[in-house]
């Protein structure tokens, strides 16, 4: 623990001066600014506190670990009130209000961490002063007034994009509400919109991998309606792209652009369509500076694509060439220059990284910390940092830190390789650098934060299917579980989210299964909470088709909970649940599995979400009401096959009785029966 000394303290600063940064750099242009400015402000009133931390002076080892975990829980809460302020900085701003349930309930999440880590704070182990003591106690108290009172953003706002959204508004009253959202998000302007576009189509990518469907079209017309709207109204930004100048009467009069001739990215008429390896079409401008950007997932189906050929879609751009002279429109042309290819960084930036990596060889402990955590900074910066960071040979180099004895150096050096493996071909070179036993070995000895890391670091390399086989042969699996076990909340996120997609391979689920994921999968989606419920689900999914996982799912009793999940659970979870279902009804105990199933009352859920579930979720359900219907069939069959046999078995009654086969004690009423007169 000596060698992690400091550690909460220097991130309890590192936190404090970053919402410092963010009252000053960051805009928070959204539904959520008021929320997100009080947020920032509370956090910078620990400021004197932070620097009171870092002048203390240095007591024994046994003081110092008590200041650590006096400390660690306060660093958790900042961490993740900071992740929170980042999502108002550069989230979708339209994604955001119709996600409103959920970022309220992270708000409230932060509120009650921070208030709690606040709560019956040790300064005695702290040696500060009073008057900063003073100062947090203000904070708590501020801190414990928020927790009482949920502070919601405009009703009008969220039912105005909702109404959108749905469809749902008086077309009368169309204009009205684009005029008040486009205010209101502040998408005013063609650098707002665009911006605006990217921001929505990043966090679909970092959707963890689910499937954005309807979801994301929905949003994006939704979108494109607000650019129309502030084109037009706004003639000195210029007419929409797709607007005849006059109509017969002299006016400016738009033109509805065929949803297929838009850029799924920009939203705009695309002027050089190209198709990419999945199949799906988009402006070449706006592609190349989503692959540059280290994606190589589609942006409209998030699917991986097997390769980054961009292909002109000669067809479509002809049809739009006849469209625009249909419409009386100047056809968007292309650029005659081709994109040339810019280096990575400047001079100056190679420059300063080269002596970074200078200070990592270093034989001096605090250069090699410090120089890990610039790198770990800058690489999370952009994705030019992360190209040129592990251009310059910095992999290796991190590397060979994630066996130091000094944890905060470990710390460091891994998560520096996290953020420079979101580069897609990043994740080649670490693999190739032979990380994954050292990435193992934070997980398993690592601080907590540096194991999190290590576990967010496999996720992200475990995305290319080849490297799930390599992760999972190193040991990787039993780690990742005892952090799902043992973990802090993101840290069992971070885990649960590396272990579904390695269980993706078919070879790695016996691993997790005799690792003892099981019941501690059950216990998340048992959990009240509801914490971590939707990754548990799809790990259930996935791990209920080898055939040790429905054995172990099976004995965990999962059929009441199941039941109730498809029922009543997300449209994701349910679909999930029915997944789980399916599988428990197709092995040896499936007549067990189909008769608990049917005394919990599955039918009613089930025909509900054949009727409106996802098309997964409605394909897992019909097969189950086919399955629990023949299971029916055959309990009646069985029932009146036992009737049958027990009506053979009770003995004949003679045709013709004799007078004395009558017993005596008949011939006359018992005195308890009344005799009819």
């Amino acid at each position: 623990m000596a060698g992690d000394r400091g550690a909460a303290a220097e991130r309890v600063a590192a936190a404090v001066e970053e919402a410092a940064s963010a009252s000053g750099g960051w805009e928070f242009r959204n539904a959520y600014r008021r929320q997100l400015l009080a947020l920032s402000r509370r956090i910078r009133l620990l400021g004197p506190f932070a620097e009171e931390l870092r002048e203390a002076r240095r007591g024994s080892e046994e003081r110092e670990e008590e200041r650590e975990r006096a400390l660690a829980p306060l660093a958790d809460a900042l961490d993740t009130a900071l992740e929170l302020l980042r999502l108002g900085r550069d989230g979708s701003r339209i994604f955001l209000v119709l996600e409103r349930d959920n970022v309220m309930k992270k708000f409230q999440g932060v509120i009650a961490q921070l208030e709690q880590a606040l709560c019956d704070f040790p300064y005695d182990k702290l040696d500060i002063s009073d008057e900063v003591r003073e100062q947090v106690e203000l904070v708590h108290a501020q801190l414990r007034r928020a927790k009482e009172r949920a502070d919601m953003p405009d009703d009008e706002f969220y039912n105005d994009v909702l109404s959108l959204y749905n469809k749902s508004y008086e077309p009368s009253s169309e204009l009205d509400i684009l005029k008040r959202l486009s205010e209101k998000l502040h998408l005013m302007t063609i650098t707002d919109l665009t911006q605006e576009s990217l921001a929505l189509h990043e966090m679909v990518a970092s959707g963890g991998g689910q499937d954005p469907g309807e979801h994301i079209e929905k949003m994006s017309m939704l979108l494109k309606k607000i650019k129309d709207f502030v084109q037009t109204q706004n003639p000195e930004m210029g007419p929409p792209i797709g607007t005849k100048l006059m109509d017969s009467n002299g006016e400016p009069r738009p033109v509805n652009i065929p949803d297929e001739f838009r850029c799924p990215i920009s939203l705009e008429l695309m002027k050089d369509p190209v198709i990419v390896a999945t199949g799906q079409t988009y402006e070449r401008v706006c592609i190349e500076k989503w692959l540059a950007s280290g994606h190589h997932t589609c942006p409209n189906t998030q699917q991986r694509m097997t390769n980054t050929t961009l292909t002109t879609n000669y067809v479509l751009r002809s049809l739009i060439a006849q469209w625009c002279e249909a419409n009386g429109i100047e056809p968007p042309k292309r650029s005659s220059q081709p994109n040339k290819p810019t280096p990575a960084c400047s001079s100056s930036e190679r420059a300063n990284i080269d002596a970074l990596l200078s200070r990592l060889c270093s034989h001096d402990p605090e250069e090699q910390m410090s120089a890990a955590a610039e790198l770990r900074l800058l690489a999370k910066r952009n994705a030019n940092n992360r190209i040129c960071i592990a251009e310059a040979g910095a992999i290796p180099l991190l590397l060979s830190l994630l066996s130091s004895s000094d944890l905060r150096t470990q710390e460091h050096a891994v998560t520096a390789l996290l953020n420079l493996s979101i580069h897609e071909d990043n994740k080649a070179s670490i693999i190739s650098s032979g990380a994954v036993p050292s990435i193992v070995h934070v997980l398993r000895n690592g601080s907590m934060v540096a194991r999190e890391n290590a576990a967010a670091t496999l996720f992200s390399l475990s995305v290319i299917d080849e490297y799930k086989v390599t992760i999972g042969a190193t040991g990787a699996i039993p780690a990742l579980v005892v952090l799902l076990s043992e973990g802090s909340q993101r840290g069992k996120k971070d885990a649960a989210a590396a272990l579904f997609n390695l269980c993706i391979y078919q070879g790695n689920k016996g691993r997790a299964i005799r690792a003892g994921v099981v019941p501690l999968i059950m216990g998340l989606v048992t959990n009240p909470t509801g914490a971590l419920m939707d990754e548990a689900v799809a790990i259930l999914s996935i791990l209920a088709s080898h055939p040790e996982g429905k054995a172990a799912i099976g004995a965990a009793e999962p059929i009441p909970v199941l039941v109730e999940m498809i029922g009543s659970g997300s449209p994701r979870n349910r679909e999930n649940a029915a997944a789980v279902m399916l599988y428990l009804c197709s092995g040896e105990q499936h007549l067990v599995h189909l008769a608990r199933a049917q005394e919990c009352g599955i039918m009613v859920p089930l025909r509900e979400l054949a009727l409106n579930g996802t098309e997964r979720g409605k394909r897992k359900a019909v097969q189950l009401l086919e399955r629990m219907s023949r299971f029916l069939v055959q309990q009646q069959e069985e029932k009146e096959a036992q009737l049958l046999a027990s009506a053979q078995a009770i003995p004949q009654i003679p045709e013709q009785v004799q007078e004395t086969d009558i017993p005596e004690q008949l011939d006359s009423p018992s005195p308890q029966y009344p005799t009819v007169a």
